[in-house]
């Protein structure tokens, strides 16, 4: 097999054993995502006119546009530690620079195959087959992943509460939930889930990195048009619209953030078109940034290209059960 056929010949692996229904059911779910992805969009653009986006697009300004891709881009770097530490938990030491690319390049699939394998399928499957690693391992430390950075947002929303005077609820409450849900959270993981502790919070003090960053490519975003208001309203509102982007029938998190976005917007009285530029800006960013995985789509030797004998992938010998 040559180098340049090992990826695809890896995803068809992963798929070729699908009876007739599961072939049926992804054809309908790509045709789902499309259609509420598009649905939503629609909908967002009927109450706020696209042209209205197309010009903030247009006049913003460079350097801060420039700044909100470099921020995203931080985010991911980080969301590629905070999965490290977690692959380090089940006793997978995988080189930074290949576990980069393969995130890169899982962020690519995501993008392209939104029906298929997609980028955590495809991760799954690559380190089960190179490293012989249960999938059920791999699976849980991408799950605890996503849940950290679940977290993470619970725990940034709090303090964006605090700057927000007019919020409806006491602070008191966001607090005692947040605390509470860590303490059972964490108190589950490590009864249950004790292998995916080992660098618990690590992990999830990375995931507030992660959101941090996210973060500041809105406030970059707010700057490129030369805003001036309170900034709390519009990153609490995105932090909120995050959490509905994880639905797994829209492509990338496409119309459902922009919609819930402009709700909030509406909740919070924010300038509607500023709120679907940021959702819409945010959601284009995130496309650009996933496509330069296509490189190691291309290119696939170059996935593990660079790295030394000793620097592959090892399995250390934690116990590990199928």
């Amino acid at each position: 097999m040559s180098e340049n056929s090992e990826i695809e010949e890896i995803v068809d692996e992963g798929t070729e054993h699908k009876t007739w229904k599961g072939k049926l059911w992804g054809v309908v779910k790509v045709i789902l995502i499309i259609a509420v992805t598009g649905g939503l969009l629609y909908y967002v653009f009927s109450k706020v006119p696209f042209v209205k986006i197309k010009d903030r697009l247009v006049h913003a300004d460079r350097g801060w546009l420039a700044a909100a891709i470099l921020a995203y881009c931080g985010s991911m770097l980080f969301s590629s530690w905070r999965l490290l530490s977690f692959f380090k938990s089940i006793g997978l030491r995988l080189d930074w620079r290949f576990n980069l690319r393969l995130y890169f390049l899982g962020l690519c699939y995501n993008v392209l195959l939104p029906g298929g394998i997609g980028g955590d399928g495809y991760k799954i499957y690559l380190l089960h087959k190179r490293y012989n690693l249960p999938t059920k391992k791999v699976f849980w430390a991408i799950l605890f992943d996503r849940l950290s950075g679940f977290w993470a947002i619970g725990a940034i929303v709090v303090g964006l509460i605090i700057l927000i005077p007019s919020f409806p609820y006491h602070l008191a409450i966001p607090l005692t939930i947040v605390s509470i849900g860590s303490v059972i959270y964490y108190a589950v993981a490590r009864k249950f889930f004790k292998d995916y502790t080992h660098n618990f919070f690590q992990a999830h003090g990375k995931a507030i990195g992660v959101q941090s960053m996210q973060l500041l490519t809105i406030v970059c975003l707010l700057m490129a048009q030369g805003f001036n208001g309170k900034f709390a309203p519009y990153l609490l509102s995105f932090l909120f619209s995050s959490l509905a982007a994880v639905i797994p029938f829209s492509l990338g998190g496409g119309g459902i953030r922009d919609a819930l976005f402009l709700t909030l917007a509406r909740q919070f009285n924010l300038t509607e078109d500023m709120a679907v530029y940021l959702s819409f800006g945010f959601y284009l960013i995130s496309i650009i940034v996933a496509l330069l995985g296509v490189y190691y789509v291309l290119v696939p030797k170059r996935l593990e290209e660079g790295l030394k004998s000793a620097d592959k992938p090892k399995l250390e010998n934690h116990p590990i059960e199928e």
